[in-house]
């Protein structure tokens, strides 16, 4: 019969107080109360994984019933101390709360406690991923946590606290483990290596601590497969392959293809990971964390230690995050969040994610709402930051899709897409979209006619007549993004504007749908910005008249309105179209 050996985490936790890394302040607060005779009788310890939270429990066990205790300074050779290592001690009771989380499992325990301690110490009970108790087991246990006997002490541990009752939290003393910097991590690395005899190079072992993401037991668990994989010499290539450094590489240019907005280097990718046999729905994933760490980096100016594996993935992951703009990240994560929830639905993985990758680098190629509003943050963009001649050049000369996007963004903006009414039929939307198509050319000369000295481009000034024509676009802006306060939001009307005041009404019995509009007034805003390109803040009231309110533009009133303002013309889907078109 063979012998088993222990992994390499098990073999090198820590033996005492002084081995902790990471954890100075609990280790100072344990120390004091074992050597000042304050020992709570329950303890709350709260952290990532692999951040040291059961080995902390087991030293505070040790330090209690040590030979001559309790003491601090125990030794590991202390017999009982070797058995709370080993786990044999019966002082020390170890619960998996994951698997041992019913009421009858918490009833044992509480018939368990009165047993007086084998050593003559502390019986130490430590309850892992306590957060995964059930509740009716967690009222079973409030009493005996509440007043234990006094020979006994419970370490609860989870990496959940927000799971853990606010009746259990106040009963205990809580300490936060924080998780541990790449340099600790790699001194822990450091010196289980020389221990072990294992020889890595020091460019592996920062790829290992990187790749560890702050838990002490994973980077121990890697070291451990490149053991396996290459013997007790790691090379780097090892590192590299075992890492996963290839999937990264793949992840990297396909965010490559989203900066340059290139479809056809975004179908090859796509391509290469379908042949390589990975799993699309887990790229998805990792693609969406990837550029969830762009935002991260263009918020903070800076690229994190943890983000990367090697230093030149730290490179173009900052030069990825300065080439691409804080909206075209955003809306990539949320089209291959769609993309994952379809692929759930029974999907197809390869045609959701080369949709999402399409629609992300070709927003002209989208005609969703989200899609229409980035591209006239970018036309606006563009005409704001040059100057006449050099706007004038770049819409006048851009081929078909500079006209395009100034249709849409002169169209939008005068009321010309949205609805005939919140309840309109599917010709009115129809036939209002191609007027407002129609009138796009003298809005679009309009745009760029700037004076040679003109300054960029500001918002326009609005007024409440301007806001309450575009209101029913500002419902349908809102109803993309959530279906029912949209429909909720179509009662309410402008009603009042004072400088960025912006007033809305909503009938006296729809006290329900003021609060859910209240409560969701970011995307009121968020809508209202894009549309009127002001942030207003908004006011919202219960009135049964809506005094001073006009009501929702009809089909025949919008057609006018476009035909006054902006020359339109109307084209029925029965015309011929004209030599001239």
């Amino acid at each position: 019969m063979g012998i088993q050996m222990l992994s390499l985490y098990r073999r090198h936790r820590p033996r005492t107080f002084e081995d902790v890394v990471g954890q100075e302040h609990i280790v100072r607060t344990l120390r004091n109360a074992v050597e000042l005779d304050k020992v709570h009788h329950a303890y709350l310890f709260v952290g990532s994984r692999g951040t040291g939270k059961t080995s902390m429990a087991k030293l505070l066990a040790c330090a209690l019933n040590a030979d001559d205790g309790p003491r601090t300074d125990f030794s590991p050779e202390d017999s009982a101390c070797k058995a709370i290592a080993n786990g044999t001690s019966l002082d020390v009771v170890e619960m998996d709360a994951a698997s041992n989380n019913s009421v009858d499992d918490v009833r044992e325990l509480r018939e368990n406690v009165v047993l007086a301690p084998m050593g003559g110490g502390r019986r130490v009970y430590i309850l892992d991923e306590a957060h995964m108790l059930s509740t009716s087991a967690w009222n079973a246990f409030l009493k005996t946590l509440e007043e234990p006997p006094p020979h006994v002490v419970f370490v609860l541990a989870t990496t959940e606290a927000h799971k853990v009752p606010a009746t259990i939290v106040d009963r205990c003393h809580r300490f936060d483990f924080q998780r541990p910097s790449l340099e600790q991590v790699a001194s822990v690395l450091r010196r289980v290596a020389v221990e072990e005899a294992i020889e890595v190079p020091e460019p592996a072992l920062a790829m290992i601590a990187r790749s560890a993401t702050g838990s002490f037991r994973d980077a121990l668990g890697t070291l451990e497969q490149l053991v396996t994989y290459g013997g007790n010499e790691v090379k780097l290539d090892d590192v590299l392959e075992v890492l996963g450094v290839a999937d990264a590489e793949l992840v990297l240019e396909t965010a490559e293809s989203l900066v340059e907005h290139d479809p056809k280097a975004a179908l090859i990718a796509v391509e290469r990971l379908s042949a390589s046999g990975r799993d699309l729905t887990q790229f998805m994933r990792d693609l969406a964390a990837h550029l969830r760490h762009l935002y991260v980096v263009q918020t903070l100016g800076e690229v994190p230690d943890s983000f990367s594996v090697t230093a030149g993935h730290t490179e173009r992951l900052s030069s990825q995050a300065g080439r691409l703009a804080h909206g075209e990240v955003l809306r990539a994560i949320d089209l291959l969040a769609e993309a994952l929830s379809a692929v759930k639905d029974g999907s197809d993985p390869r045609i959701r994610l080369e949709l999402a990758l399409l629609k992300a680098v070709q927003p002209q190629a989208d005609l969703s709402l989200q899609a229409l509003m980035f591209r006239i943050e970018q036309l606006e963009r563009r005409v704001g930051a040059a100057g006449a001649s050099g706007a004038a050049t770049e819409l006048g000369t851009g081929g078909e899709e500079a006209p395009t996007d100034a249709a849409v963004a002169s169209a939008i903006k005068s009321g010309g897409t949205h609805e005939a009414s919140a309840g309109g039929s599917g010709s009115a939307r129809a036939t209002g979209a191609r007027t407002a198509a129609s009138a796009a050319a003298p809005a679009t000369a309009q745009a760029v006619s700037l004076p040679e000295d003109a300054a960029p481009t500001a918002a326009p000034q609005i007024d409440l007549e301007r806001v309450r024509t575009l209101w029913p676009a500002v419902v349908d802006a809102v109803r993309v993004e959530n279906a029912m306060v949209g429909a909720l939001l179509g009662e309410a009307r402008p009603s009042a504007l004072d400088g960025d005041s912006l007033t809305i009404d909503f009938p006296a019995d729809a006290e329900f749908s003021k609060k859910k509009a209240e409560s969701n007034g970011a995307l009121v805003r968020t809508a209202l910005r894009g549309l009127t390109g002001h942030a207003l803040d908004l006011q919202y009231n219960l009135s049964g008249d809506h005094p001073g309110a006009s009501p929702t533009l009809s089909e025949d009133e919008l057609l006018r309105r476009l035909r006054e303002d902006f020359g339109a013309k109307e084209v029925f889907d029965d015309e011929p179209p004209s030599e001239e078109d």
